[in-house]
């Protein structure tokens, strides 16, 4: 794995060794209007094919660009406010990143209740009403985490949560911590596409 700059931020990308390249081709990277970009130009590049005689015509290019200054914060009075100095959600790069969200009501900021099934379903109608914010739904989401006070939840977790994901379900991390806020009994997060 490589990590590249890619403007303000790092991206992990499969490692390809390019000596080979950069010996018959010029590799030209630039950063212009908050945009980076690689650019491998094809002009003296050739590759000889195994299925046919002789050499095959060069590529035109390779590239890669991501635009790395916008973000937008989403905010929505339909889920708990953020605990501390951070977003309820951000979109950025084509994708939403919602901050773990807890199992409180919004309207009183207190937990709908102590038990483990009715915080799930608070903290994914609380989901819901975020997604909904940016214009999204739960079929967006492509990635979870799931925070536990107890591992020992994670059947009930489960049988909950899958009422809120169609098919396929999102890709997903569940871990037991020491510790999550206002000593809550699970607290999810979720990236979503947009």
């Amino acid at each position: 794995m490589a990590l590249w700059c890619v403007g303000k931020s790092m991206v992990a990308m499969p490692a390809v060794d390019l000596r080979g390249l950069c010996q018959r081709s010029p590799l030209a990277v630039a950063r212009c209007a908050g945009l980076c970009c690689a650019s491998v130009a094809g002009g003296r590049f050739m590759s000889k094919s195994p299925s046919r005689v002789g050499w095959v015509a060069p590529f035109a290019s390779l590239s890669t660009s991501v635009d790395c200054g916008k973000k937008e914060a989403i905010q929505t009075e339909k889920a708990p406010a953020a605990l501390g100095p951070y977003s309820q959600a951000i979109k950025a790069n084509n994708l939403l990143f919602v901050s773990g969200v807890l199992g409180l009501v919004p309207e009183t900021g207190k937990f709908v209740s102590d038990s483990i099934e009715d915080q799930t379903e608070q903290v994914l109608k609380n989901m819901g009403a975020i997604l909904e914010a940016s214009g999204l739904s739960y079929s967006s989401v492509v990635k979870t985490t799931i925070m536990l006070a107890d591992l020992k939840d994670f059947k009930k977790v489960n049988e909950i949560y899958g009422k809120y994901f169609p098919s396929p379900a999102p890709a997903r991390s569940t871990y037991q911590v020491a510790a999550l806020p206002l000593d809550a009994k699970v607290e999810i997060e979720c990236i979503a596409a947009l």
